[in-house]
């Protein structure tokens, strides 16, 4: 059995860093920095499922709420909120680092994949890899909103996870955004799901968590 993921709390940086943190039982010198959607917290199934799941292989993981989400409990960031939030991110990579002697990565659902994509493009070295699920490429139904303008710059190594059924990119729209990068890229395809990844379904949990886990292996090993 895991050990019960414990409250992290670090005040000493601007913006602070409030989450979770899963210290796994046989650790190795990796750690993983995970984030949230929109609309969501580091409370999210699906976050604390991927945590649960790279802890088992011996991943420090650190799942943590985003500024904008630390001062309001409920609704989506602001406009104003997206550079507050990267450099949240910023400080819970330099958190983990304390912990950990090894390689750090960094990942988020929706927003936060966004987020951490646009921190590691104008902060290359930050991390060693990036795990980007179900990216926003663009609002729904508002496919001429394209979120690409800072993919040219991404050099770290980045695997996205995205639904074929994902309302916010569709597959030829992914694959197009993904040849405008210059890192290494991955992509894995969920046939059939939506924007949660098929999450939801319960019966396809523990498959989606060994496919991430795989192709994660494969990008950064």
């Amino acid at each position: 059995m895991l050990p019960v993921p414990e409250h992290f709390v670090d005040t000493s940086v601007d913006p602070n860093v409030r989450g979770f943190i899963h210290r796994p039982a046989n650790p190795t010198e990796d750690g993983l920095v995970l984030t949230h959607g929109a609309g969501s917290n580091s409370r999210s199934p699906l976050l604390m499922a991927l945590a649960e799941a790279f802890a088992a292989t011996g991943v420090t993981v650190l799942r943590c709420d985003l500024p904008y989400r630390q001062i309001r409990p409920h609704g989506p960031p602001r406009p104003g909120d997206a550079a507050h939030d990267r450099g949240g991110l910023r400080n819970a990579v330099g958190a983990l680092r304390k912990t950990v002697p090894g390689r750090i990565f960094l990942g988020g659902h929706s927003y936060g994949g966004r987020q951490s994509s646009m921190l590691c493009a104008d902060q290359p070295e930050l991390v060693d890899g990036l795990l980007l699920l179900s990216y926003p490429l663009h609002p729904p139904r508002k496919p001429e909103q394209l979120r690409v303008q800072h993919l040219p710059k991404l050099h770290t190594p980045a695997l996205f996870v995205h639904g074929t059924r994902d309302p916010f990119g569709t597959a030829e729209e992914v694959d197009s955004a993904l040849r405008l990068i210059p890192g290494e890229v991955r992509l894995l395809r969920i046939e059939g799901a939506g924007h949660d990844l098929g999450f939801k379904s319960t019966e396809k949990r523990d498959e989606l968590m060994t496919r991430v886990l795989k192709e994660f292996r494969a990008l950064c090993d």
